[in-house]
């Protein structure tokens, strides 16, 4: 099983830790981003990542070598200019930037670059996943539309974790899974406010869409998935928080590694599901072992809430009360 991530602008990550016993700190310099994260948490479970990326200035040439020694397969078009940095102060165990960048946008000649990489290295792999960029302006949705469309033609899965016109467009492009959280419906215009209710409708439309696989996050709240007309509940368990941030590219990369070794939808969404619930507990974004996930699915439960009869002939707020408890 592999897999193809497209991580159009990793970045360079700078965090201050704090030291026992010393004014000082401790600086931890790594790779990081969307797809960066998910990629670290799909070597974590054995599976194989080719990561498709534009590397850029004196931060992409770092990148290159902490990736590498990650094991990612890194295909990446290199180019000069500024490449995406964060610099953040957690001494006092709160975490405070010093400085964020997403760098330049990319050009059309670079875009070119990386989209026949992702092309290439797609038809080589089990499913392939987008991913976000660093920056807003980094580059057009529109290349989300095709890619989508273009890996659908080829016959592979696309798996994306994208909101507003990035999710438009892989919608549009056929892609076969879309986790999204709720605050993101909300903020993209889909929903008014986080009820079940709202929710579920949001699901249908991207599911009436053609897209096969829905997956909502509600932060402390049970997840929800539609799949193939099943409206299905997944509760994990309460962690203590060391860290939110990862959580959620962490389940989209068990899900994309369940599915990318032939696993169904609701094995896919238990093993995303463990993988989130153990990274919260740590520093470290898309980390955790393989042996303690496949110890958290025991704590994973996953319940149809409905069948595909019921899932198309039931409104919203039927559903909804299905859902949450009496």
């Amino acid at each position: 099983m592999s897999v193809v991530i497209f991580a159009p602008s990793p970045v360079l990550t700078v965090t201050v830790e704090g030291h026992s016993g010393s004014d000082d700190g401790d600086v931890h310099v790594h790779a990081g981003g969307q797809g960066v994260w998910q990629a670290r948490m799909l070597r974590r479970l054995g599976v194989e990542v080719t990561m498709c990326c534009v590397l850029t200035g004196e931060s992409g040439r770092i990148l290159l070598h902490l990736l590498r020694d990650e094991g990612i397969d890194v295909v990446a078009v290199e180019r000069p200019g500024r490449g995406g940095v964060y610099v953040h102060d957690r001494r006092d165990g709160e975490r405070r930037a010093v400085i964020e960048t997403g760098g330049d946008p990319l050009s059309r000649h670079v875009l070119d670059e990386v989209y026949g990489e992702v092309l290439g290295a797609g038809l080589d792999a089990s499913l392939v996943i987008l991913s976000g960029p660093a920056s807003q302006d980094a580059l057009p949705a529109d290349v989300y539309r095709r890619l989508s469309a273009d890996m659908k033609t080829a016959g592979r899965r696309v798996v994306v974790d994208l909101a507003g016109d990035r999710l438009d467009a892989a919608v549009a492009g056929g892609a076969h899974l879309v986790k999204v959280s709720d605050e993101e419906l909300v903020a993209d215009g889909r929903i008014e406010e986080s009820t079940t209710e709202e929710i579920i409708a949001a699901m249908r439309s991207i599911h009436d869409a053609g897209v096969a696989v829905v997956v909502v996050t509600r932060a402390d709240k049970p997840l929800l998935m539609l799949a193939d007309g099943v409206l299905s509940e997944v509760s994990t368990p309460t962690m203590e928080v060391a860290d939110h941030r990862g959580a959620g590219d962490s389940l989209t990369a068990g899900i994309a590694a369940s599915l990318s070794a032939g696993g169904t939808a609701r094995d896919a969404v238990v093993l995303g599901a463990a993988a989130g619930a153990l990274n919260v507990t740590r520093h470290g974004l898309g980390t955790g072992d393989a042996e303690t996930i496949a110890k958290f699915r025991q704590l994973v439960s996953i319940r149809d809430v409905a069948g595909p009869t019921a899932a198309s002939s039931l409104s919203p707020v039927e559903l909804a009360r299905r859902v949450e408890p009496s």
